[in-house]
């Protein structure tokens, strides 16, 4: 049940109050709690009335006596202290929709949701919100939140989005941007559907918008070969990828001109696909979009390099073996290489694996499969170790997106699999062991 309180903290304020495990939240300081937001919100300040409901039925008052910003000592049934809400949209270029069938249900859920945007960066359309949970996040000052926009033309937004409503988020963006509201953005972007004109359009409208819109990231769009009966899409190619990086690059400097900042950013995937260098660490300031793959490998690249500068650790020289996605094993190889000049006794082999899963146009670490692990390196040199980064796993951190476990490929392929964080600092410390 909604704002059902699952555990209260022994000692904590809420336990000094009276509130007990199975009481229902209703309001602090006669302000009706919805869900998460609102108890982060009210209950953030000292000295508070929360008002629950018991199992018996019976409704009463409890002072909570705390500091300023202090945890009450609550846990909820739900995260949320709500339902989950679901995508209301049926995109063209959706990732879910080009899963093959038989997975795990929890692939194929789609979530929309903007109090996980605030809490967890995920992105969201706009398009199944209330007027009144749009006002709360201006009253409230929610900020920052995550927009997928893909275009400001509202036409076009609905066919994108598969939705007729969809051309409302455009209204709802600019009053969130008046309202002071910090958005990062991400277009998805589609050759010849929100390039080109529509792309200059859209990076135009969000631009007018600086700084509530602080960041904007230009993703190419993915497709797998499961794609029957979908909206037809061009995937990108290495001239197609360029015309995008010029056009975006070109507008970008214009706002660098203009208001100081960038504001617009391809992916690394975008340069990949354009056969283009990634710039230096200056170019992304700050890396405001690092989630979508915006300046990761500049990143990964500058803090291997720190790391071994100051590293003053003898590498054991046990043999390892590193599997990517085609798209990272050119910088993997480059790191080995580097921290090889430094100590030329690391015995490490990098192998990039083709997606035979979802298709060989899927070429990023994350959507790797267990079943291609074990196809691709089975009676290869793996050494003592193989590394995988963590970011091909799911759930608990020990499943691969085809339900194959680490364990499972590990004993496949007669080797421990070691999933490694994506920093390189904790790339260098593999290399070295």
């Amino acid at each position: 049940m909604q704002n059902r309180i699952s555990s209260v903290e022994r000692g904590s304020a809420a336990q000094r109050a009276g509130i007990v495990p199975g009481d229902r939240l209703l309001k602090i300081d006669g302000n009706v709690i919805h869900d998460v937001l609102d108890y982060m919100y009210y209950a953030y300040d000292s000295d508070a009335i929360f008002t629950v409901e018991h199992e018996d039925g019976s409704v009463s008052d409890h002072e909570v006596i705390k500091d300023v910003g202090e945890n009450a000592g609550i846990d909820f049934e739900t995260y949320l202290m709500d339902n989950m809400r679901s995508c209301a949209n049926n995109c063209i270029f959706c990732f879910v929709d080009q899963m093959p069938e038989g997975m795990r249900d929890t692939l194929y859920f789609k979530d929309d949701d903007v109090r996980l945007s605030f809490l967890t960066g995920s992105y969201v359309t706009l398009t199944n919100m209330s007027d009144r949970e749009i006002q709360r996040i201006i009253d409230l000052k929610i900020s920052p939140i995550n927009v997928s926009v893909h275009t400001m033309n509202k036409e076009l937004r609905c066919l994108m989005l598969g939705n007729r409503n969809a051309g409302k988020g455009v209204d709802i963006i600019k009053r969130l941007g008046k309202a002071g509201i910090e958005m990062n953005c991400q277009i998805v972007c589609c050759p010849g559907i929100n390039d080109g004109d529509e792309l200059i359009y859209t990076m135009k409208e969000l631009s007018d918008l600086y700084p509530a819109v602080n960041s904007c990231s230009v993703i190419p769009v993915g497709l797998t070969k499961f794609r029957k009966g979908l909206h037809k899409i061009t995937p990108f190619n290495e001239e197609s990828a360029a015309a995008v990086i010029d056009l975006v690059e070109s507008y970008a400097d214009q706002c660098l001109d203009k208001y100081g900042s960038r504001i617009f950013f391809c992916s690394d995937e975008m340069y990949l696909k354009a056969k283009r260098d990634i710039h230096e660490d200056e170019y992304y300031e700050g890396y405001p979009q690092l989630e979508n793959g915006v300046g990761l490998i500049r990143l990964l690249i500058a803090e291997f390099k720190d790391a071994l500068d100051y590293c003053e650790e003898k590498p054991k020289g046990t043999p390892f073996s590193i599997a990517t996605g085609v798209s990272a094993s050119y910088t993997l190889n480059l790191l080995l290489n580097m921290a090889k000049e430094k100590y030329p006794e690391i015995n490490g082999t990098v192998y990039p694996i083709l997606n035979d899963f979802f298709g060989h146009s899927i070429d990023v670490a994350g959507l790797i499969t267990g079943k291609d692990l074990i196809a691709q390196l089975n009676g290869k040199e793996l050494g003592k170790r193989l590394y995988v980064t963590n970011r091909m796993l799911r759930d608990e951190g020990d499943v691969f997106l085809d339900d194959i476990t680490v364990d499972e490929v590990s004993e496949k392929l007669g080797v421990p699999v070691v999933p490694v964080g994506s920093s390189g600092d904790e790339l260098l410390k593999v290399v070295l062991s």
